[in-house]
């Protein structure tokens, strides 16, 4: 019966999130450029590819109850497919960012769910990786989906997609909707006592 009843309030949120009821600051700000994390940017140098999309005038991706949906899709499938590994227990080493094979850590999983969202149709200006703080101070990555609702987050420790400032998370740096291979400062008030950490 609890399960239920949190299925129905999920969805009664996610619908309201949808329809552009639930807003406080919709879009993260950002304050400069930030230097790319040490994986992603070894990532870009071994596939070029995956970091040239450019956008001189990115544009939110338009949020429709079908497109939320998919997004929840892809969020709870690649959480189910792949099992946490640390990078030091998959490569014996602390730091490689990869597409997963079964098995990933949370860049891993970051990096599968933009692949997959841009292979259902929405522009990669729109997926951007961000670095995160957890509240226990460790560093993590999500991916922003950045919609004409605001900017969502897809985890790999939560089937849920939340508002960015609903989460219990202190925002860094994210990837600069213009440059897939360029990084941002995230103006969050919450990063006050952290922001020597990543930045």
């Amino acid at each position: 019966m609890q399960r239920i009843i949190k299925t129905i309030t999920y969805s009664i949120a996610s619908l309201l999130f949808v329809c552009g009821v639930v807003e406080a600051r919709p879009f993260m700000n950002t304050t400069g450029a930030a230097n790319p994390p040490l994986g992603h940017a070894e990532f870009c140098w071994q596939a070029p590819s995956e970091c040239s999309d450019r956008a001189s005038s990115p544009k939110p991706y338009p949020l429709s109850q079908a497109s939320w949906e998919a997004i929840l899709a892809v969020n709870a499938t690649v959480n189910a497919e792949v099992m946490p590994l640390t990078d030091l227990q998959i490569w014996g080493r602390e730091e490689l960012w990869s597409y997963p094979q079964g098995v990933g850590d949370c860049e891993d999983y970051v990096l599968e769910k933009r692949r997959r969202l841009q292979e259902a149709g929405v522009p990669a200006s729109a997926l951007l990786i961000t670095v995160v703080l957890q509240p226990n101070g460790d560093g993590h990555a999500v991916l922003t989906v950045r919609t004409d609702r605001g900017d969502v987050v897809l985890d790999n420790l939560n089937d849920r997609v939340l508002p960015w400032e609903q989460t219990d998370y202190t925002f860094l740096k994210l990837q600069s909707p213009r440059n897939s291979a360029q990084w941002e400062l995230v103006d969050d008030a919450r990063a006050i006592a952290v922001g020597a950490i990543s930045r």
